[in-house]
């Protein structure tokens, strides 16, 4: 009983930031996972799938023992892990560090590593300032003392990775799960293939076009010391039988994990589905819920995640226009 009032407990605090969840459409959620013992590799692969998705909500919660968690742990755990068969390639250019935006609230930040795991020839770009080969791109936010990096981007692989600011009592808090928005592939790994990120200062919006010739864009909608909320719209859906969204993520045991417990709201069901990460296989689902409910020495702190609010309309609230009397 404790387990599931803690995990329905987690669901409500991310669930309130989008009512239309409850009208959302059915997607087909399934679990890639596989079991490893290295604590460094992603073997948690979480897909949705649907050909009518155009919009929908991610969401970055921290998970429900935040308030008490006294001692935090981020350090990598090498233990059992051969890296050895990773490819390599060298950055086209030398390692280096650009500042593409910045303003009182915000700022962008790239960065090119010595190498990466697959070849750099992604393009981003803000305003005029047009750049190739960045292995990582961060988004900075102005907090209550001082700055956080709240959200960061792989262009070369299409990786992200979200967070809140920190709660009051801790100074710092972990990432954890990355996410995917996309097209997916596979290719070694689950891939998002992207040409272009246009980020747009303005909107907070980075715009990408995806090597299918697909488009779509995340905004960050939100984010303070509980949540970030980034609202998810595609030029036209994925499909193909592709995911259009995944969650990345790692699971060795209870006790040293990223993610451990998977959640899911079926259409016409008077209760979530709750599960373990690795038990779980596949589900028609408006809402999925990935997180921990139990403190892990693996990235104590890091966020659980939601996929909620699909929809086959891609405007924005914001914009849509108004309805006639």
């Amino acid at each position: 009983m404790l387990r599931i009032t803690a995990t329905l407990a987690a669901i409500a605090f991310s669930a309130s930031a989008f009512a239309a969840s409850l009208d959302a459409v059915p997607v087909t959620v399934i679990n890639e996972s596989e079991p490893v013992l290295c604590a460094e590799k992603d073997n948690i692969t979480i897909k949705t799938i649907s050909p009518e998705v155009r919009r929908f909500r991610i969401e970055a919660a921290h998970p429900p023992y935040i308030g008490g968690l006294v001692k935090d742990n981020w350090e990598a755990d090498w233990t059992a892990c051969d890296m050895t068969g990773d490819p390599v390639f060298a950055a086209p250019v030398p390692p280096r560090r650009i500042t593409f935006y910045e303003s009182i609230e915000y700022w962008l930040v790239g960065y090119t590593f010595p190498t990466f795991w697959r070849p750099a020839d992604t393009t981003f770009r803000v305003g005029d300032r047009v750049e190739k080969g960045l292995h990582l791109v961060q988004l900075w936010k102005l907090g209550k003392d001082k700055s956080y990096e709240v959200l960061v981007v792989y262009p070369q692989d299409g990786y992200w990775r979200a967070r809140p600011m920190p709660p009051a009592h801790l100074r710092f808090n972990a990432y954890g799960s990355s996410f995917l928005f996309g097209p997916v592939e596979q290719e070694g790994r689950p891939v998002v293939n992207i040409s272009e990120i246009v980020f747009d200062p303005k909107t907070l919006e980075f715009k990408m076009t995806f090597k299918d010739g697909n488009s779509g864009s995340l905004k960050l909608e939100s984010v303070d010391e509980n949540r970030m909320v980034l609202d998810a719209v595609l030029d036209k859906p994925v499909t193909g039988g592709k995911a259009f969204a995944a969650l990345r993520s790692m699971y060795v045991t209870d006790f040293n994990n990223d993610v451990s417990r998977v959640a899911v709201r079926e259409p016409g069901a008077r209760r979530w589905r709750e599960e373990h990460i690795l038990d779980f296989t596949k589900a028609q689902a408006t809402d999925v819920w990935m997180g921990r409910l139990t403190h892990s020495q693996h990235n104590t702190s890091s966020p659980d995640h939601v996929f909620k609010g699909f929809t086959k309309d891609p405007v924005r609230p914001e914009v849509a226009a108004p309805k006639k009397p």
